[in-house]
């Protein structure tokens, strides 16, 4: 049987995850993540593609969203107190564009240090409103375009058994910086030809596949662009027809709950695939081409 084997937040937008044993799934994604982003002054958003050092910042939820840490290397630990209301900034990711709450001078210097270019970090507004796009629609905090990255763990063991035939080292799954792992599906990217799934209180329904950009080649844990795996070794047999790599599905929530580690994995929709198991060997497809996605 399939089952939850991870879940992971990720609290600002580009920054280390969390990985709770249980978590809250809210309309927008597991609870906290990507509730806060890193902007420039026009509100375009910072992201691993250009500033890997973003992995290595490690922010924590505190007080149940009151506060927020972040610690980093060569820098003092910082607590922000979250501004839930005041002074709007202008947000956006790849295909979104809004507002958010600026967090306060000593955020933005913190951020400014990190990266070595003035940055101004942003919460999520009371209002917020935005509507995602793919198969199935939905609403997202900060994310670069939905609710869920879900993966499996036998994509990436079959993905990291192409790498050692290469003579490469394999990559952990924090390249990819998934929301949902799942254990137990046989054939790799199973995923792919979901189109609903039930896990816990929650269910999810496919949206698009995801188009990777640069940011799987970052080491996750120092912050730096290591390259060229795992994407040289996607793109030997996960290409989009329009250039881009695939590892992953976007899923949006279509019933919020509590989700926990090991949680029974029921495929109630899919394309090609037994409802029960979702073990049948999935064909490989690939959507329409959208912007590389960055996590």
């Amino acid at each position: 049987m399939a089952t939850v084997s991870q879940l992971t937040y990720y609290p600002v937008k580009g920054c280390a995850g969390t990985s709770p044993e249980v978590a809250e799934v809210t309309p927008a994604g597991l609870a906290h993540d990507r509730s806060f982003i890193v902007v420039t002054a026009d509100g375009d958003f910072r992201s691993q593609r250009r500033f890997p050092a973003l992995a290595a910042v490690r922010p924590r939820v505190l007080d149940g969203g009151a506060r927020l840490a972040l610690s980093g290397p060569g820098v003092q630990d910082l607590v922000v107190e979250v501004r839930r209301e005041g002074r709007r900034h202008p947000a956006s990711t790849f295909n979104w564009r809004g507002e958010g709450v600026h967090q306060g001078a000593d955020a933005a210097e913190w951020f400014s240090t990190v990266l070595g270019v003035p940055s101004v970090l942003l919460g999520v507004a009371p209002g917020h409103e935005r509507v995602t796009s793919g198969q199935t629609p939905g609403t997202a905090a900060f994310a670069d375009g939905h609710a869920v990255l879900v993966t499996s763990e036998s994509s990436l063991d079959s993905l990291n058994e192409r790498i050692a035939a290469r003579g490469g080292e394999p990559v952990p799954m924090d390249r990819f910086r998934p929301n949902v792992v799942i254990r137990g599906w046989v054939e790799p990217h199973t995923e792919d030809q979901v189109r609903g799934l039930r896990a816990g209180g929650v269910e999810l329904a496919y949206a698009r596949l995801c188009v990777r950009c640069a940011v799987p080649m970052v080491d996750q844990d120092t912050g730096e662009r290591r390259g060229p795996e795992p994407i040289r070794t996607l793109a030997s047999y996960r290409r989009d027809p329009d250039g881009g790599v695939l590892f992953g599905m976007k899923a949006a929530v279509t019933r919020p709950g509590q989700l926990a580690v090991g949680d029974a994995v029921m495929v109630h929709s899919s394309v090609g695939l037994s409802p029960s198991t979702a073990e049948a060997e999935p064909p490989f497809t690939a959507t329409a081409s959208l912007p590389a996605e960055s996590g």
